[in-house]
C-alpha cells in the first residue's frame, strides 16, 4: 500500500524523464488528474489522457522535451507536505518557484490549482509540490 500517492506520482514522473521514456502511466485519482491538468496548462508535458478502464483508471502522461537539446522541460518535481508533514499558506504567503520561473501546486478550498491562482483568488491551502 502506498501512503503517499502524490509523492509516488511526482517520482514515477522523474523517473521516467531520468530514463528518457516518452511516455509514463500512473494510477489515477481526483488530485492527480487535477495536477496533471495543470501541468499540461503551465506547458510542462505534452499531453495527456485519461482511462477509466477498470475501477481505479490511469493516467497516460506524454512527456515534454527541448528539440535541441533532448533535455526535459521539467528540471525538477519536488514534493513539499507529505502525509506526516503538512504545509499550509495563507493567499499572502503564497510561495514563489524559483522567484517566478516555477509554480507551486496547491489545494485549496476551491480545488487544485497554481500558487500564482490562488493568490488572485486571495485563498490559501496545502502546498503539494513545486515544479520548475
Amino acid at each position: 500500500m502506498i501512503t503517499d500517492p502524490i509523492a509516488d506520482y511526482l517520482t514515477r514522473v522523474r523517473n521516467s524523464i531520468m530514463a528518457g521514456h516518452r511516455v509514463v502511466e500512473v494510477p489515477a485519482s481526483k488530485v492527480k488528474k487535477e495536477i496533471t491538468k495543470i501541468l499540461f496548462e503551465q506547458g510542462y508535458i505534452l499531453s495527456y489522457k485519461f482511462d477509466d478502464d477498470n475501477v481505479q483508471g490511469t493516467i497516460k502522461i506524454a512527456l515534454k522535451y527541448d528539440r535541441a537539446t533532448k533535455a526535459s522541460v521539467i528540471k525538477k518535481l519536488q514534493r513539499v507536505s507529505t502525509p506526516g508533514v503538512r504545509r499550509y499558506v495563507g493567499a499572502d504567503e503564497m510561495p514563489r518557484v524559483l522567484n517566478g520561473l516555477g509554480i507551486a501546486i496547491v489545494s485549496t478550498s476551491h480545488g487544485v490549482m497554481t500558487g500564482k491562482k490562488a493568490s488572485q483568488e486571495h485563498v490559501g491551502g496545502e502546498v503539494l509540490c513545486y515544479v520548475y
